[in-house]
């Protein structure tokens, strides 16, 4: 199963060219969701959670969003704006994300994944960790297919199969409060990681300033 789920996959290692760390500051933009009006990424009085995906409908990616969709609830509750990025187009994004409750944005060409130095490389599916939690997730989006409930990943999807992903938590003033880079596919903050940092976030502005 891991062998069809690698099997012919184009991408090699990706050329970004640096991380960000905590502490540096982005400056705001006008994001295009693939549904609705378009956002800026800084809002005052909120903290953003910006998440980079991989393509539309991973099996991995779909399994931890389900996670912060059943949490957007208390996830809004502390504060925090879900903004997610996948490297696939538009056009195939709206098949997969209809019913997800926050901005998804579409970034084929990488050029964010770039400006964040959020990389693509063989060990997002060749590290062992990743491995048990890629069979699970192959196999419900599996039974979703065949209950009518999901779509099959395209065959060889925009962008490749190695992209990683990574996680930012940033202030309204555009300050990164904290961020990660996966390791592999599955590598992100869980929802009590991103909300422990949330409740930090007083703290780590004042230290910052």
């Amino acid at each position: 199963m891991l062998y069809a789920y690698l099997k012919g996959d184009p991408m090699t290692e990706s050329d970004a060219s640096h991380r960000l760390h905590a502490g540096e500051v982005i400056r705001d933009r006008e994001l295009t969701p693939v549904t609705g009006p378009t956002i800026r990424l800084l809002q005052p009085g909120h903290l953003v959670h910006l998440q980079f995906r991989r393509f539309a409908g991973c099996p991995v990616c779909n399994l931890h969003l389900r996670s912060i969709v059943r949490r957007h609830a208390e996830i809004e509750a502390a504060g925090i704006r879900e903004v997610v990025l996948f490297h696939s187009p538009a056009d195939e994004l709206r098949e997969y994300t209809p019913d997800l409750p926050f901005a998804v944005i579409a970034d084929p060409d990488r050029r964010l994944y770039v400006e964040f130095g959020v990389e693509s490389a063989k060990r997002a599916l060749l590290n062992p960790r990743v491995w048990g939690t890629i069979v699970r997730a192959v196999l419900r989006n599996a039974w979703g297919i065949v209950r009518g409930r999901e779509r099959a990943p395209a065959a060889m999807p925009h962008g490749g199969r190695f992209g990683l992903p990574a996680d930012f938590l940033i202030a309204a003033d555009g300050t990164i409060l904290a961020c990660k880079y996966g390791d592999h596919a599955y590598d992100q903050w869980p929802v009590d990681e991103l909300l422990s940092l949330a409740s930090q976030a007083p703290v780590l502005d004042d230290r910052l300033q």
